[in-house]
């Protein structure tokens, strides 16, 4: 009776950690401070349930190399805050005693939670079901609030339309078109959790009706980037299964049929996509041209080009994480042009972060950390991945990976313009997508155990 009771217990503190799990999608649109309260009730809530038992897994090579690269951080930081004693004597003319330290060891919370998601998936203590229902509807939500908003130029919360871009329920944040490129993916899965032997027909009809509905939605919401990473994960998927190659080049026409009637009949889609070309076209001009004037540079490639000179100032192990915006300011040679007094000026020539994953990682970690987060990218993609096992998996196994999967490449294809690698958001869904990706590949044998 005593081990059924503590069995009961175990279920409902599974269930708890599975519904708090998939509430992440609908954090993401409540804003960072719901994020890291999800974040921080589901690794207490973790530690409560399952204690030690996280920290006495086997720990992989990959496993080891994730740890690396958070120590290097926590390294980097404390580094960086000695340096600027030194330089400065006084902390107070910048962020404080410690800054650079404090934000690096709080950042350890998303290495716990890599270790806790491999723990849960690897010893199947959570259901990933709840998580694909949640992405699911809140990502047609948010298709529908924008559809909402483009029609009517206000939003289900009041969020009246203004610009080129639609927001949908972020607000001021132009986000939206991110979001559902996100967490779309799922809703084309989400239907064998309930019918495990759905026919291909049935399943082609019902995705083809959310393929329309996400892409309409992303479209409108004006986000460039996110658009183009959707579509090159719909052809990842029809590449990885076999049954459905045969519909790529009706999905294909598809794509070309709805972007070309939006853009052809929407005024704000056409301005934005036409503002779109015009910058592919001067930043390819100014690349192919022999003489390259910086100061006439395009304005990407004005952001671009200011990290290398701050990467040089601290090439092995890099300013320090959220460091760029003030190490860029302190970079040498800066060119008389750029060294305006204007804030817009300054704001051009130095942003927040060099606007890439890998330049950012660059700058703020050294070549160090890139070395090792690029080590951890390869042996997940190319070292340890059994691809003839994967064809192997029956269609429910390989449906609840394949998502996060294809998301996982999604988010680290390199040549695209990014968020901050180390904001909440952003490190929040590049580890639970990369934590459930690499525990999801060893539960079903496709990665080597101790890799």
């Amino acid at each position: 009776m005593f081990k059924n009771l503590i069995n009961n217990r175990k279920k409902e503190e599974n269930l708890l950690l599975s519904l708090i799990l998939s509430f992440f999608p609908l954090a993401f649109i409540l804003g960072n401070t719901i994020i890291n309260l999800t974040l921080i009730f589901f690794i207490l809530i973790s530690l409560y349930s399952y204690r030690s038992l996280i920290f006495k897994l086997r720990y992989s090579t990959l496993d080891k190399l994730i740890f690396s690269f958070f120590a290097l951080i926590v390294f980097s930081g404390i580094l960086n805050d000695i340096k600027f004693y030194i330089e400065q004597n006084d902390f107070s003319v910048w962020r404080g005693p410690i800054y650079t330290s404090i934000k690096s060891i709080f950042f350890l919370r998303f290495f716990l939670l890599y270790l806790i998601i491999k723990f849960l998936i690897e010893n199947k203590k959570i259901n990933l079901k709840f998580f694909f229902i949640s992405a699911s509807f809140f990502s047609l939500f948010v298709c529908l609030d924008i559809f909402i908003q483009s029609i009517f130029g206000k939003d289900l919360f009041g969020y009246i339309a203004s610009g080129r871009k639609l927001s949908g329920p972020f607000g001021e944040e132009l986000i939206a078109g991110s979001y559902i490129q996100r967490f779309s993916l799922f809703a084309f899965f989400v239907l064998f959790f309930f019918h495990k032997k759905l026919k291909t027909k049935n399943f082609i009809i019902i995705n083809i009706i959310l393929l329309l509905i996400f892409l309409l939605g992303i479209i409108l919401a004006g986000n460039r980037i996110p658009t183009l990473l959707f579509i090159l994960a719909i052809f990842l998927i029809f590449l990885t299964q076999r049954k459905l190659i045969r519909f790529l080049l009706p999905i294909s026409l598809i794509f070309i049929i709805v972007f070309s009637i939006i853009y052809n009949t929407n005024k704000t889609v056409s301005a934005n996509f036409g503002n779109f070309k015009l910058q592919l076209k001067q930043i390819t001009t100014f690349l192919v041209s022999d003489k390259k004037e910086l100061n006439k540079a395009p304005s990407y490639i004005k952001q671009f080009s200011t990290f290398h000179e701050t990467w040089l100032m601290n090439k092995y192990f890099g300013g320090g994480i959220k460091n760029f915006r003030y190490h860029c300011h302190k970079r040498p040679n800066i060119k008389p042009d750029f060294n305006l007094d204007t804030r817009f000026e300054k704001r051009q020539v130095c942003n927040m972060h060099p606007h890439n994953y890998y330049l950012e990682i660059l700058t703020e970690t050294g070549i160090f950390g890139l070395f090792i987060l690029l080590a951890i990218f390869i042996k997940i993609l190319l070292l340890n991945i059994s691809y003839k096992n994967f064809f192997k998996l029956n269609v429910f196994q390989s449906y609840q990976l394949l998502p996060f999967f294809i998301l996982f490449i999604v988010e680290i294809f390199p040549i695209k313009s990014t968020g901050s690698f180390f904001t909440t958001a952003n490190a929040t869904y590049i580890f639970l997508i990369l934590s459930i990706t690499i525990a999801s590949l060893k539960k079903y044998n496709l990665i080597a155990k101790t890799s």
